[in-house]
């Protein structure tokens, strides 16, 4: 810091010039530091946006988590809930195995003993040896050669219907001298076989069959309770899997995150030595003027003087590096995850709690506040009718008013759209949500009693004295707002 030789009580008095040049040179630094002083509020609402947003990625880094979480979860009740039933049907699949496994036997032994019946005139009433022979030329020899007979037209489309035999291996063919009268026999001659191959196929499953799908559906068994056990494993590896990649994930924020905050720490220390300064070069200041008083400093640098006097702004509140909620659900849910795992492995004990360490170290920070409120939907209905009122106008239908008029009114409620428009639509997003200034509303009221008082003025059979205090009300509430506006600023 220099320090003016005025303040010396020793020595010759300096002189006008001097005193002034003295001053000047206070009053130029403390503007300068003013200056660089005013960065500070956009500095502190970028470093909160900052800590929003660090809060947000690790929000999702969270909900990312949880989400891993509670897939592993549901894979492994599909998984058990699948094992599980698969094991609680296996009895009857055994039942039912068995049951086709005698189907498949009992129709073996029948088409067996069907095969082994051949045609024999004596069995068959009215079938003689020679019509045996036509069957077996034919390839009908056995019962099992065919299955039913049915009528039809002759071959050829002659004569009238005749009887056909339908062979087992498909087919059908009509046999000369085998009519009604000879058919019903040669099936009645089939059906005693069937039944008697039916009486004599056997009831029930040989005892190697039977153990052979005993063996089969025990084997099935161990195999899926050896998948049902494997289940959890599966489970926790993945879930310590998600556990490591969300550790991963903590780290790296909190690598960004500490070094955003050392840099913020830094410029913010560098404000407030700015600070500490301008506090020295206000005292300095104060000191000098007290001394030599204002006489003969001039009007213009004792107004300087006045401004450079007044107190320094404060910064708005700063965020302070506090665990935040998330952060503290996210270590209950690694303790949780470290219990489970003690309850299945020690190690996995050890790499859990390592990974919960890991988590306590992960570096944040939690916004001072909690999220600014929007403005409402409700300013829509003023932006709508401002919009409108550019596109139409006021006063229109009346051919009375001027061109002036109408572009005037025009570009009036165009310039309060675009103002409600510019300040509503940044504070209604939700990393930017905010406040409308002080004296937004005031200002559109005016604009509407303004656009109103035009109306009424413009109107070709005008009522003066509504449209005067329409205007009078307009311009109290301009002056109201801007007035709420500038101290605001």
């Amino acid at each position: 810091m220099t320090h003016s030789t005025t303040t010396r009580r020793d020595g010759p008095a300096p002189s006008l010039t001097e005193v002034r040049a003295e001053r000047r040179r206070l009053v130029e630094s403390v503007r300068a530091l003013r200056r660089l002083l005013g960065k500070r509020p956009a500095f502190e609402i970028a470093d909160r946006r900052r800590l929003n947003r660090e809060k947000r990625d690790l929000d999702r880094a969270a909900a990312a988590h949880a989400k891993a979480v509670r897939r592993v979860e549901a894979r492994r009740a599909r998984q058990e809930g699948s094992l599980t039933r698969q094991l609680a049907g296996l009895d009857g699949k055994q039942q039912s195995q068995e049951q086709r496994a005698l189907a498949v036997l009992r129709r073996e032994s029948v088409a067996r003993a069907l095969s082994g019946t051949r045609l024999d005139a004596r069995e068959i009433n009215g079938i003689g040896t020679g019509l045996v022979r036509d069957l077996a030329a034919h390839g009908i020899r056995t019962a099992a050669d065919f299955d039913r007979v049915s009528w039809g037209k002759a071959p050829g489309g002659r004569g009238g219907q005749v009887l056909y035999i339908h062979r087992t291996q498909g087919g059908r063919v009509h046999i000369n001298g085998i009519g009604e009268h000879r058919g019903r026999p040669l099936m009645a001659w089939r059906e005693s076989a069937v039944a008697r191959a039916e009486a004599r196929a056997p009831r029930t499953l040989p005892p190697d069959e039977r153990h052979r799908i005993a063996e089969i559906i025990e084997t099935g068994r161990a195999r899926l309770r050896a998948e049902l056990a494997e289940v959890p494993r599966t489970a926790e590896a993945a879930r310590a899997e998600a556990g490591q990649d969300y550790a991963a994930t903590l780290d790296r924020l909190a690598g960004g995150h500490r070094a955003a905050a050392d840099r913020a720490a830094e410029r913010r220390a560098e404000f407030d030595a700015m600070a500490e300064q301008l506090r020295d070069l206000q005292a300095q200041l104060a000191a000098h003027r007290d001394r030599y008083g204002d006489d003969g400093i001039g009007g213009r640098l004792r107004r300087a003087q006045t401004r450079a006097l007044r107190p320094a702004p404060e910064g708005p509140p700063v965020g302070t590096p506090v665990p935040s909620a998330v952060n503290q659900t996210d270590h209950t849910d690694q303790a949780d995850q470290t219990d489970q795992t003690d309850q299945t492995d020690q190690t996995d004990q050890t790499d859990q709690t390592d990974q919960t360490d890991q988590t306590d170290r992960a570096y944040q920070y939690a916004p001072p506040a909690g999220p600014h409120p929007r403005p409402s939907l409700l300013w829509l209905i003023p932006i709508v009718f401002l919009g409108l009122t550019a596109l139409l106008g006021v006063g229109e239908p009346d051919a009375t008013a001027p061109a002036w008029f109408r572009a005037g009114t025009r570009l009036l409620a165009l310039a309060a759209t675009a103002e409600l428009l510019r300040l509503w639509l940044p504070r209604r997003r939700r990393r930017t949500a905010a406040p409308l200034p002080p004296g937004t509303g005031p200002l559109t009221a005016g604009a509407f009693f303004a656009l109103l008082a035009a109306g009424i003025l413009a109107d070709a059979d005008p009522d003066d004295g509504a449209g005067w205090a329409a205007a009078t009300v307009s311009l109290a509430l301009v002056t109201f707002g801007a007035v709420r506006r500038v101290r605001e600023r």
